[in-house]
């Protein structure tokens, strides 16, 4: 029943050196589970070149482009400037993946914030959506969404609280959900999924990374989505095919995609 529903990962490192073998077969594996659209979030700048030619027409793929916090040592002041004429010029669907990560005690958080706090600046100017990495950073992104107001976006592989995911809804974010919801340890994030409002929720695999507890260990790919929404879905005590219709949709609007490539 999964394949027949259209579904939408909206967080995939696609062109991750991981998939170089099977890269097509992955995509197309996808393709047969129902997941037809796919977002690819950049992390460095060296990154997106290889991004954009993953995202060719009719591909169904789409392309962001941003600084991770976590590749902090690979970013250059210039890299911003970059950004900019990125933007402009290849139309990307958000600006991505950026954030903060203080799990990481040797990433200076003040240079984090600097490159944050410009890339926000960018997705303002471009109006376009952010994706963002919060890790041990979650009250200082969201006061810091607030401060500058006007942008919309999501945080991926959300882990926080119930407060921290509610304040969130009210500024208009979504939150993307993964992997790890599949965990049953994940207590506090199962039930933040089974009640939230479904207008803000995303589905997302983050593959190669956060496996699904069906496949530990494993590189993880953006087939198993359909399985994260059979996870959801069961959760919410809601069918499939509800909770596939309102998150690709969110996704659509979210990323302003008129239509699948």
């Amino acid at each position: 029943m999964t394949a027949m529903l259209t579904l939408a990962d909206s967080h995939v490192h696609l062109d991750d050196a991981s998939f170089d073998g099977d890269r097509d077969a992955t995509i197309e594996r996808a393709r047969n589970a129902g997941v037809t659209l796919q977002v690819i979030p950049g992390v460095d700048a060296a990154s997106w070149p290889r991004i954009q030619a993953l995202c060719t027409p009719g591909s169904g793929l789409f392309p962001a482009y941003g600084l991770h916090p976590l590749f902090l040592h690979q970013h250059r002041p210039e890299h911003i400037a970059t950004l900019s004429h990125w933007l402009a010029a290849q139309h990307p669907v958000a600006v991505g993946e950026i954030g903060l990560d203080f799990h990481v005690k040797e990433l200076s958080p003040e240079d984090q914030r600097a490159y944050f706090l410009q890339q926000l600046k960018l997705a303002k100017d471009f109006d376009l959506p952010v994706i963002l990495h919060a890790r041990a950073a979650m009250d200082e992104v969201t006061s810091t969404l607030r401060r500058i107001g006007g942008l919309r976006g999501v945080v991926h592989s959300f882990a926080g609280s119930q407060q921290q995911a509610e304040q969130l809804w009210k500024l208009g974010f979504h939150i993307g959900i993964g992997g790890p919801v599949t965990y049953e340890r994940a207590q506090r994030l199962r039930r933040i999924v089974a009640d939230m409002p479904i207008e803000y929720l995303l589905l997302e695999s983050d593959a190669p990374d956060q496996p699904l507890s069906s496949h530990r260990g494993k590189r993880n790919e953006p087939a198993r989505v359909a399985e994260v929404l059979q996870c959801v879905a069961t959760l919410r005590d809601e069918a499939p095919e509800t909770v596939a219709a309102a998150t690709t949709a969110n996704v659509k609007r979210l990323f302003a995609i008129t239509e699948p490539r």
